[in-house]
């Protein structure tokens, strides 16, 4: 029998002959992160873009912005609306049409991660209370799928949040006329960067920025999100409990790629100043 119908009629035993040597098929040792490459302002028609890498995985985010009324519940507050896209570009096992559950629970669980770390001050998107705000529209597609599109996903989006210049608005609240001054932008006020890593376990085997493969197999899912060097969402699926020792590894583990990715961005914002 070759590998490669073993792999397939076995992927567990397959995955347990790698993980006992302490690597994987793709020849990462368990807690190493794939390569992550990041590029800004790749959509021109939009207020902010970025396009971010992980591995395989491929996430582009836009951002456009639009002037709205508020929630009267929240009448000072704008609107932050992430959707992702898993269409069938990025994998063949989805299909076209409205968004699947998978899409509806990466949307979500972004826009929680998002709110939790207070990377946007939602009152900082009000031009006039109770009457007109910005709502940020955050289209997330993934082009390739191959494992952690979370991940990807909030690094995209926070690196478009870098990118967004929003112009000057002249709001007159007696005849409700609004006036964009599109001479003087300003540019969107990011608190923090928050940066997601998942882990998966696969045969008692804690492994970090899993692939799809290994998403399949996991019994358990956890994910961290960093910001600031503290932990600020986490998020499990799965039976399998975790230790203390083993959610210190994972945090430990979150925090160092928060720095590397915080550190990434702070570098590209430079070049593109100078």
């Amino acid at each position: 029998m070759d590998l490669k119908t073993f792999k397939l009629l076995h992927p567990i035993k397959y995955y347990k002959d790698y993980l006992e040597n302490n690597i994987r098929p793709d020849g990462r040792e368990l807690e190493e992160l794939r390569p992550l490459a990041i590029s800004f302002d790749v959509i021109k028609s939009a207020n902010g873009s970025a396009i971010v890498k992980v591995g395989n995985t491929t996430i582009v985010c836009g951002i456009k912005a639009e002037l709205t009324a508020p929630n009267p519940l929240e009448p000072q507050q704008g609107f932050l609306v992430p959707n992702v896209d898993l269409s069938p570009v990025c994998s063949s096992s989805y299909r076209p049409g409205p968004p699947c559950d998978e899409a509806q629970v990466y949307s979500q669980s972004l826009a929680d991660a998002i709110s939790n770390a207070r990377c946007i001050d939602l009152q900082e998107l009000c031009i006039s209370p109770g009457k007109l705000v910005w709502c940020l529209y955050c289209d997330l597609i993934c082009l390739d799928h191959d494992g952690c599109v979370l991940d990807a996903a909030i690094i995209s989006l926070v690196a478009a949040f870098h990118t967004v210049k929003l112009p000057t608005i002249r709001y007159n609240s007696d005849t409700e006329e609004t006036d964009a001054d599109t001479s003087s932008l300003l540019p969107l006020t990011i608190h923090c960067v928050p940066v997601t890593t998942s882990f998966v376990m696969v045969s008692d085997r804690l492994m970090a920025d899993p692939t799809t493969e290994e998403e399949k197999l996991a019994s358990t899912t956890l994910t961290v999100t960093v910001s600031d060097g503290k932990m600020s969402f986490f998020n499990q699926s799965g039976g399998d409990p975790m230790d203390t020792a083993t959610l210190k590894k994972c945090t430990e583990c979150a925090i160092k790629r928060e720095r590397s990715v915080k550190k990434m961005i702070q570098g590209m914002q430079k070049k593109a100043s100078s």
